[in-house]
């Protein structure tokens, strides 16, 4: 089990958004021990899995509805129960992946221009250089 500052320094949240994230009900069901939330190891793995999310870009809305069930692996859910929850949780992955590839053809069309127009400076710069 691990405390709010062991998952803090584990995952990068802050306590504060731990907290709040708890509050919205990204998180549930966390254990207390004397008072004091602890989080399992499977609590741990996804949160690092929603800092992935969060840091592609992944709304905190389909984080929200990714995460409304909490930890899969841990459940002690039926077959068909767990099956539905998978597979709502390959949809929501399934339009984060068809985001982020229109991302990654964005990034690339800029890098081209960007490299484009690294080269007509350096052209120019080479040109100045070349007359003094």
């Amino acid at each position: 089990m691990y405390s709010i500052s062991e998952v803090s320094r584990e995952t990068g949240f802050s306590p504060h958004t731990l907290r709040y994230y708890e509050k919205i009900g990204l998180l549930s069901n966390l254990a207390r021990h004397n008072g004091k939330r602890t989080y399992s190891e499977g609590d741990v793995r996804l949160l690092r899995f929603m800092k992935v999310l969060k840091n592609t870009g992944m709304s905190l809305e389909d984080i929200q509805e990714f995460l409304l069930d909490g930890c899969i692996l841990e459940s002690e859910d039926s077959q068909q129960v767990r099956s539905t929850k998978v597979q709502k949780r390959m949809n929501i992955l399934q339009k984060h992946l068809q985001s982020l590839l229109q991302q990654r053809k964005e990034i690339e069309m800029v890098i081209k221009l960007t490299e484009e127009k690294l080269d007509i400076y350096q052209e120019m710069f080479e040109g100045d250089k070349d007359e003094e």
